[in-house]
């Protein structure tokens, strides 16, 4: 039995506690071991995801304990891919940090980006449901408190509204974990997709109601229609590097959808197959419209890119809705680049907005950029991106997902899907002209961006490059993901089939 599995969770644990006895003053050694500590998951991430890649699937049994009892990990094509999602976005969310002139909180950041780290590389690897519970409420605490670092009344408030509303789903997940425990006698996700297959026809109409409360959860971290609200003022106010890294926190809802619904509610659950199917196209749809109604709104940037966010999440769901091959690999890569896009958004309006003075992120005229060149053409090609327009990846994803639709579904999702892209370019058009074009003839008087944080947002924008450059290699990776995904008997099979080391 390979460790691999294991040290996406175990290197970020060992990582914050070490951070945490350094003692502050030695920034310069905190930021190295933090940066260095990153680059070695990016490098385990993308040796499972090459493992992955030939479709084993990997199952880490912790004690040695045979499942469905003990506590097991899963890496297999699609929690790899997260795994590596969620690596290169926290490397490149602290590389921006090492800048001299960026604030990002206070002395237990790199501790808590690590604990976050954690958690969420945790949700993707786990097997079992209450282990989901877990690892969600561990990358929750971390980022309570990344969120409300720094301090301010406009952090507090959104932190405040972040925190109770995700202690109301955490009240609510325990609630469907003890129903679907109480009725089925296991929360082994390969286990449980069993006996729901053969659940008795008295125990159904429970167990569903257990699923669709797990939904109402998955969608709250997810930010879905109607549990969206707490995102756009939660990471508007958070510090630039936060805010980047909460891009994959509704991706760990997306991604909790996906598996749960694919392999516990899925094809072979009898009864209640596709038990979600018929809830997530209309909350889709609905999320996507009103992500357009707050892009076209907002008069901050950081707002803006916010409802991007919420848009991309009405996409996926659309995707997921579909229930198809290509539909599903379609979804994986627009995931890819609507996380790293809107990241690398999030890092350059930071920057844009300390060059602004008193009118920092607000969509108003105000004084001339000093970088306004550097910034102006990083805005340009990230907004495009974005957008979805021709050849950048957002354009691929977008083309591949309606390509994918037919009949009925496809006219709802092209009319909608059309009208968010024509939204967005509306909107960072009117963003882009007001920002760098109607300003005052004198430039502030302030300090350039520092190179590496530069160099951070041409990471994740490079990103989307290499999506477009290596379009085929990618798609076909996601719809082996997809493949696998929509089979579950593959990854039961590779579950309940693992044995001990001594057998």
């Amino acid at each position: 039995m390979s460790h691999l599995a294991i040290l996406p969770i175990l290197l970020p644990l060992l990582t914050g506690l070490l951070l945490l006895l350094i003692p502050a003053r030695h920034q310069r050694q905190i930021h190295f071991l933090s940066v260095l500590s990153s680059v070695v998951l990016v490098a385990l991430t993308a040796t499972l995801l090459v493992d992955a890649g030939t479709g084993v699937i990997t199952v880490y049994a912790l004690g040695n304990w045979m499942p469905p009892f003990g506590i097991v990990l899963v890496a297999d094509r699609l929690s790899a891919l997260m795994l590596v999602l969620t690596s290169t976005l926290g490397f490149f969310s602290l590389l921006y940090t090492i800048a001299k002139d960026v604030p990002h909180g206070g002395q237990t950041f790199h501790s808590l980006v690590h604990f976050l780290l954690m958690g969420v590389n945790g949700a993707f690897l786990t097997g079992d449901m209450f282990n989901l519970f877990v690892f969600f409420e561990v990358l929750l605490l971390a980022s309570y408190a990344l969120l409300l670092q720094g301090g301010g009344l406009k952090r507090a408030k959104a932190g405040l509204h972040y925190v109770v509303l995700n202690l109301i789903g955490s009240a609510i997940f325990l609630i469907a974990v003890a129903i679907l425990y109480g009725l089925l006698g296991t929360l082994n996700m390969a286990d449980m997709a069993v006996r729901v297959a053969a659940l008795s026809p008295a125990d159904t109409p429970l167990v569903a109601a257990a699923a669709v409360l797990l939904l109402l959860v998955f969608g709250l971290k997810a930010a879905v229609v109607p549990v969206y609200f707490w995102l756009p003022r939660a990471y508007a106010s958070a510090s630039a590097p936060v805010a980047a890294l909460f891009a994959i926190m509704t991706k760990v809802g997306v991604y909790a959808i996906i598996r749960v619904y694919s392999l516990v509610f899925g094809s072979e659950a009898g009864e209640l197959a596709h038990l979600a199917q018929p809830w997530l196209w209309p909350l889709g749809l609905a999320t996507l419209l009103l992500g357009v109604i707050g892009v076209l709104a907002a008069q901050e940037l950081r707002m803006q890119i916010a409802y991007l966010l919420i848009i991309s999440v009405g996409t996926l769901l659309a995707g997921v809705a579909l229930n198809s091959v290509e539909a599903l690999g379609a979804t994986l890569f627009y995931l890819l680049h609507s996380t790293w896009i809107c990241a690398a958004l999030f890092l350059l309006v930071d920057l844009i907005a300390r060059q602004r003075g008193d009118a920092a992120d607000q969509i108003v005229s105000g004084p001339a950029l000093p970088q306004s060149v550097l910034l102006g053409a990083l805005f340009f090609i990230t907004a495009i991106s974005v957008i979805g327009m021709p050849p950048f990846s957002g354009f691929i994803g977008k083309a591949l997902l309606l390509q994918a639709a037919s009949g009925y579904n496809a006219a709802w999702l092209w009319s909608v899907v059309l009208m968010g892209t024509l939204a967005a370019m509306t909107a960072l058009s009117r963003s882009g002209s007001t920002v760098f074009w109607r300003t005052n003839a004198t430039p502030m008087q302030t300090t350039k961006a520092d190179p590496w944080a530069v160099l951070a947002i041409m990471g994740l924008a490079s990103f989307s490059l290499g999506l477009m450059v290596g379009g085929d290699s990618v798609i076909h990776y996601t719809r082996a993901i997809a493949e696998q995904v929509l089979q579950p008997k593959i990854y039961i099979d590779a579950v309940l089939g693992h044995r001990p080391l001594n057998q």
